[in-house]
């Protein structure tokens, strides 16, 4: 699975690759530090991600505002997000649902949760039919 995770902190990142390392899966991710640099990365198109993994509270451009230029494209308004954030904000979670997001994910502090978390989600897209090859 071809994945775009959009985060500008370092330490998260590598959050995500030791836990994609130990959980011995094999996707290929592509980083982006924010919004604008994801769009350049989508924009040139090969190959699109199968599923977008998106923080919140970036510079630049926020994920909101990634978003909704995300899905006023024809092409990449089709690509499964799921925002990976911090942020509890409630107004954040129904505005990113409005936007068309296909799931939220609150990061846990503990390591272990966020591991289990992880797993689970890419459980789900691993079998999705939307991102089969």
């Amino acid at each position: 699975m071809n994945i775009l995770f959009i985060e500008d902190d370092v330490i998260e990142t590598m959050k995500l690759q030791r836990t994609l390392a130990k959980l011995q899966y094999q996707h290929s991710i592509r980083e982006a530090k924010n919004g604008e640099e994801a769009l350049s990365i989508l924009q040139k198109g090969n190959p699109l991600p199968d599923i977008i993994l998106l923080d919140l509270n970036m510079p630049r451009m926020n994920g909101l505002e990634f978003l909704r230029i995300l899905k006023e494209d024809a092409v990449l308004k089709y690509l499964p997000t799921i925002v990976l954030t911090t942020s509890e904000n409630q107004a954040d979670l129904l505005e990113a649902y409005r936007i068309g997001i296909a799931g939220y994910v609150i990061k846990p502090l503990k390591l272990q949760d966020y591991e289990a978390k992880l797993k689970k989600l890419f459980d789900y897209w691993d079998i999705n039919e939307l991102v089969k090859p």
